[in-house]
Parts: C-alpha cells; structure tokens; sequence
C-alpha cells in the first residue's frame, strides 16, 4: 500500500497544487480513503496546501505572463477544484490595475492600425476572446485602440 504522506509531500514540494489535485493523484495511486483525508489534513494544517493561496497565485500569474482575463482565470481555477469563494477573492484581490487597462496593455503590443481596419479589429477582438476577457469589455477596448487612446481612454 501507498504511503500518501509521502506521496503528498513529493507533489507539494514541485509546485504549489489544490486539494482536488492532491486528491486525485493519491486515489489514482491507490491510496485509502482515511490515509488521503489524513496526508491532506497534514498539508492544509502546516500550510502546504491552500487552495488560497494557490489562486491568488495562479491569478498574478496568469494576469502578468499571460495576459489572461478574468473569465479565463476563473474558469482554470473552477477546472483545478478551487472553491468559488477562494477564486473570487484571488481574481477581486490580484492587482490594481483594471481589466480594461491590462486588456488595453495587451493590444498597445501590436502595430496601431488604420482606423477603418475591420480585419485589425476583428483579430484584436478574438485575440482578446480567446485571453479571456469579456465580450463588452473586449469590444470598448478594441474600439479604443483603433482610436489610438491609451489605457486612461
């Protein structure tokens, strides 16, 4: 039998992980039922496992390398096992900077284009979709950008 513990700590000490994650990969390694509860209490009581965390985290993250929307992060989040309350904190929580000025930061990376462009516009437009911001929003900033205005519009 699988010592979960030990398992637990070798998944801890790579990269940070969500309970959910840590659950199933001891289930899948066929640990029981009360030694997973156990090794997961362990982690969560010492402070290696925290759900909290690991979003305020995987927010920054996402926000600054990625340049991800809020929509994105938290469908990620929601997929990793994060509980809605600890994704909402992290995504309300992560950075001063508005959407619309990260999502606007995103586009000011590109050549201005000529204002009458439909194709410029419609590329921005699912570039910023597929980052995951939301349509209105994704819509007012791509408007602004082919104005040439910046972030403070």
């Amino acid at each position: 039998m699988p010592d979960a513990l030990s398992i637990a700590y070798a998944l801890v000490n790579r990269r940070e992980r969500t309970v959910t994650e840590v659950r199933a990969r001891l289930e899948r390694a066929g640990c029981a039922e009360a030694e997973i509860a156990a090794a997961i209490l362990e982690l969560e009581t010492i402070g290696f496992l925290d759900d909290a965390r690991y979003a305020r985290l995987f927010v920054e993250d996402r926000r600054n390398l990625d340049g991800w929307g809020n929509a994105r992060i938290e469908r990620a989040l929601r997929e990793r096992g994060v509980h809605e309350s600890a994704v909402g904190t992290a995504l309300a929580g992560a950075g001063e900077e508005s959407e619309s000025a990260r999502a606007l930061g995103l586009l000011a990376r590109r050549p201005q284009p000529d204002p009458d462009d439909l194709r410029a516009r419609e590329r921005a437009f699912t570039m910023l979709l597929r980052k995951g911001y939301e349509s209105e929003l994704a819509g007012r900033v791509v408007r602004a950008w082919m104005r040439g205005e910046g972030p403070d519009g």
